[in-house]
């Protein structure tokens, strides 16, 4: 009768291990070691800490968690809910209400920056795939921040040179490679008080290896200007995979 009783409890184990990898919904606010999403990129905390960061966010609303999920199935990078909430506090903190967006993908952090704007600010979308331009769109118009998002497809860096206003936020997530690029040309675009804020810029620890590769040079030359720019103060935050944060003097 024991022997009989192990199958059920092997099942039993087995459904209770099933219950606990969770996927990501739309009420979702925690992941597991199993269907950790790509965009939270792990390696730079320890992952205790990241783990419990990641867990206390509070929910997202329905248009984000769906951005979420969609990220994670097609691998699409964004910067994820915990960065997320970094570049809506920025904005909110200097009273922005004017941000070019260099690399916006599918638009989850144009979104971030979109609300913290508020009524009257405008985000400038850029991405060089127009089905992710118009993918984003359908979320916008969702969200109802449509009105306050310009959507440009093309090279971002050629469509900030085409401005020649200041912005209260430059955000910078396109190739690594133009990094060193697009410090000096976003610089000189940004007001005073401004801030220049920069996505993967430890670059999943590589940033600390010797022989770094040319992705990695790029970043590192990058990290270099920032720091030692006489126009700006500069912090990298530790989380995700870094967050350069500068403001211009």
């Amino acid at each position: 009768m024991g022997v009989r009783a192990r199958p059920a409890v092997r099942k039993g184990n087995e459904l209770a291990k099933a219950k606990t990898k969770t996927t990501i919904t739309t009420q979702a606010t925690t992941t597991t070691k199993a269907t950790k999403p790509d965009w939270q990129m792990p390696g730079i905390l320890a992952e205790p800490v990241e783990e419990y960061l990641y867990s206390i966010l509070p929910p997202r609303d329905e248009v984000l968690a769906e951005m979420e999920a969609e990220a994670a199935r097609r691998k699409i990078p964004i910067v994820g809910p915990a960065v997320g909430r970094i570049l809506h506090q920025l904005a909110l903190m200097i009273g922005a209400k004017t941000v070019f967006e260099m690399g916006s993908a599918i638009g989850y952090s144009t979104l971030w920056w979109a609300r913290a704007v508020g009524e009257g600010g405008l985000v400038f979308y850029t991405d060089g795939d127009r089905k992710n331009a118009d993918q984003a769109r359908g979320y916008f118009e969702r969200a109802g921040v449509a009105s306050r998002i310009n959507l440009a497809t093309g090279d971002a860096l050629e469509l900030l040179s085409e401005h020649k206003q200041e912005f209260d936020v430059i955000f910078n997530d396109v190739d690594k490679e133009d990094y060193p690029r697009v410090f000096r040309l976003a610089v000189p675009r940004l007001r005073k008080g401004g801030l220049f804020v920069t996505d993967n810029v430890l670059w999943s620890g590589k940033v600390a290896q010797k022989n770094p590769d040319h992705t990695t040079e790029a970043i590192l030359e990058f990290n270099r200007l920032l720091y030692h720019s006489p126009d700006l103060f500069t912090t990298i935050l530790p989380i995700r995979d870094g967050v350069a944060v500068a403001i211009k003097k």
